[in-house]
């Protein structure tokens, strides 16, 4: 069985990383470069920058965010947040990152996933899907029997018609080679991740599923990693304010049999 890999995630905001609860209510947690550069002594496997307030205007500062960041972190770092073309992600790669991610400019135009791939290679390009339940009263009809997700777009302020186990199909057809998947409603909870949205999206696909959203103690990631077949587990907020230590974290998921790098 292949290594399972613990990914520290970055939410950057005007060049802060920041923190929420449900994609609301941010707080900051600091400066990415010293997080990244912290995370990667402590031993997490790859680090995932998200500029989750991305505009054209902003585009230098993140840039140089990400430059910054590259020169303190000697693991794999996906850099995601505006990227709206082959150009975009160029800049983005040449500036230290190792692979895009994409999100609502994927939704709007899946051929930019091709490009991404066909440029860069499919080993660089992530689909971030942002996934939610379907609420009572909104159609279809949702059901422990028959669950379904919504995909949203836009740092998910903005709702789609797509089913995100579908939309998972179509991305990895389309040619990413990845899939960071967040539950919007486990996000920030601390009450764990959402194994069954994890495990229909990772068992319909054959790329790699980073699941995202939720982490609260190690044996979320265990359970994640075993029961929602993920192949790797992302958190934030637990990391940030010391919550979970990685070196502790690993040895825990050893404990319970899932192979990890140490």
């Amino acid at each position: 069985m292949l290594a399972k890999r613990v990914i520290a995630c970055l939410d950057v905001k005007d060049g802060r990383v920041v923190k929420g609860i449900n994609f609301l209510s941010l707080r900051d947690a600091g400066d990415p470069a010293e997080l990244a550069a912290a995370y990667n002594v402590e031993g997490v496997d790859e680090v995932v920058f998200l500029d989750i307030t991305a505009s054209a205007e902003k585009r230098g500062l993140i840039v140089e965010t990400v430059a910054r960041t590259s020169r303190k972190v000697f693991i794999p770092l996906t850099v995601g947040g505006g990227i709206r073309s082959v150009a975009d992600a160029r800049s983005i790669l040449t500036s230290g990152a190792d692979k895009v991610s994409v999100n609502t400019a994927a939704v709007e135009g899946p051929e930019l996933i091709t490009a991404l791939s066909e440029e860069f290679g499919s080993q660089a390009v992530v689909l971030a899907i942002d996934a939610r339940r379907y609420r009572e009263g909104e159609a279809p009809a949702d059901s422990p029997e028959n669950p379904v997700w919504r995909v949203y777009t836009y740092g998910g302020r903005k709702p789609t018609n797509l089913n995100a186990v579908e939309w998972a199909i179509e991305g990895e057809a389309f040619g990413a080679g990845e899939i960071l998947l967040t539950s919007m409603d486990c996000d920030g909870t601390e009450n764990g991740f959402d194994c069954e949205l994890t495990r229909a999206i990772s068992r319909a696909v054959k790329v790699p599923v980073i699941a995202s959203g939720g982490a609260g103690h190690a044996g979320h990631f265990a359970e994640v990693l075993i029961r929602g077949e993920a192949d790797a587990a992302l958190a934030a907020s637990i990391f940030h304010y010391g919550k979970v230590r990685v070196s502790d974290l690993k040895a825990h998921l050893k404990t319970q049999g899932i192979p990890v790098r140490m």
